[in-house]
């Protein structure tokens, strides 16, 4: 059932959509986010726990580490089903989440505008590639959780949770997990290539 929900996007094409389609399959989903995501949920009328007031832990200055925290990612990786996990996670009071809703800062885009050294490297995306890598591998190793990376796949998925009680078939979850290994790859070649041409100067 579709529970708890992760949503961290740049691109913020179709969140409306996604947010209305959501609330349709369980009007009690609760949804976190930070930042300017957390803001723009709120804009299209919608409750949001914003992940420092769930973690209890401050952002950093410039928000680099607003989600790498164990009660995000803890949520992402661990298996509620096996005995010594689901101990940490309530011990802990660790929510679990069903989706990762994610995509990442225009790094290539900064590139190709010219933009200044210091601008590309605040466009690395690190919280990004950290929830989208694990909710992957949480897909991967237990099912429970599936990483959305792609605006485009918003209105299959949720037409698939809609249909079968807020649940996504064990195709569906890897497809998406290979989807957003594929992402996840794609964007770091870019910067190596980028980092590379800085080292050859």
């Amino acid at each position: 059932m579709l529970e708890s929900v992760i949503i961290s996007v740049y691109d913020k094409k179709n969140l409306k959509s996604l947010m209305k389609g959501m609330r349709k399959i369980n009007s009690d989903v609760r949804v976190f986010s930070s930042g300017e995501t957390a803001s723009a949920i709120k804009k299209l009328g919608y409750e949001v726990t914003k992940i420092p007031i769930y973690t209890d832990f401050p952002e950093s200055p410039g928000g680099l580490t607003k989600t790498l925290h164990p009660k995000v990612h803890g949520g992402i990786l661990l298996d509620r089903d096996k005995a010594t996990e689901k101990e940490y996670l309530e011990e802990n009071n660790i929510r679990t989440f069903n989706l990762v809703v994610c995509n990442l800062y225009p790094f290539e885009k900064t590139i190709s505008r010219g933009a200044p050294r210091k601008e590309i490297v605040e466009n690395i995306d690190i919280g990004g590639q950290t929830l989208i890598r694990s909710a992957a591998k949480g897909a991967l190793r237990h099912g429970k959780v599936a990483p959305v990376v792609d605006p485009e796949d918003y209105e299959k998925i949720i037409e698939e949770m809609t249909e079968n009680d807020g649940e996504l078939s064990d195709g569906t979850v890897i497809a998406l997990a290979h989807k957003a290994f594929d992402l996840s790859w794609k964007y770091e070649e870019k910067i190596r290539n980028w980092t590379e041409e800085l080292v050859e100067g």
